[in-house]
């Protein structure tokens, strides 16, 4: 198989260098950008399969490469930021981000989370996990087959990874699933910073599929367990 191709959008010269030789270390195709101008071109021009954005960029902020390219591309972005705050990962989520890595991370991080990337990647490829069914919970529709889920008929505009969660608790509906559990499913691992990111996905999730504030919230909250999504 070849490798994919990671586009690295970083202007910190230490910190792209590191990202790198990590990538050409483990033999993946790389190109790098110092910049937003110069990721948007590089991302247009080479069709990247995974984009590694830091957001801190010096030419515009990373939340406006992220738009730029969503405009026409569903390319995997893993953001790489050293903005901690929750508002500032579900900005990122928001407009488009599949993930999100709060500086400074670990090499062995970053590839693990490449890794659960490119598996799915591969498996959206050749049609792996593709289920001919429709699941259906009071006003919420998920069709597997068209990867598409529906509220009052509407469809819902899912970031890769909210869609990945919901399907993981609609095959689940009524248990409970641990914090490890859905990280290990998501993400491939159970980091400390993968029950992090879970939070916020959650949230976002939530706000998306809890149109009203005085319905009973479909995904519950089982705290330092997991969620659950209940039957209505």
């Amino acid at each position: 198989m070849i490798k994919p191709l990671i586009l690295v959008v970083e202007d910190d010269s230490a910190i792209r260098n590191l990202i790198s030789t990590t990538l050409e270390t483990h033999e993946y195709r790389y190109h790098v950008a110092p910049n937003g101008q110069t990721a948007i071109l590089e991302a247009s021009t080479y069709n990247p399969d995974i984009v590694l954005l830091d957001l801190g960029l010096p030419d515009m902020d990373g939340i406006e490469v992220i738009k730029k390219i969503r405009s026409w591309s569903n390319v995997p972005i893993i953001v790489l930021s050293a903005r901690s705050e929750d508002s500032d990962k579900i900005d990122a989520l928001d407009v488009g981000a599949d993930d999100y890595l709060t500086k400074p991370f670990s090499v062995e991080e970053l590839l693990a989370r490449l890794r659960v990337t490119i598996r799915r990647l591969v498996a959206n490829q050749s049609g792996l996990g593709v289920e001919q069914a429709i699941f259906t919970n009071g006003d919420l529709r998920i069709d597997y087959a068209a990867g598409c889920a529906y509220l009052d008929n509407e469809e819902v505009h899912l970031t890769p990874i909210e869609y990945k969660l919901l399907c993981l608790l609609s095959k689940n509906v009524g248990k409970v699933l641990t914090h490890s559990f859905i990280t290990k499913e998501i993400w491939g691992s159970s980091w400390e910073s993968d029950v992090a990111s879970l939070r916020v996905f959650m949230a976002t999730l939530r706000k998306k599929i809890n149109k009203k504030e005085s319905e009973q919230p479909m995904i519950q909250t089982h705290v330092g367990v997991g969620y659950r999504m209940t039957k209505l």
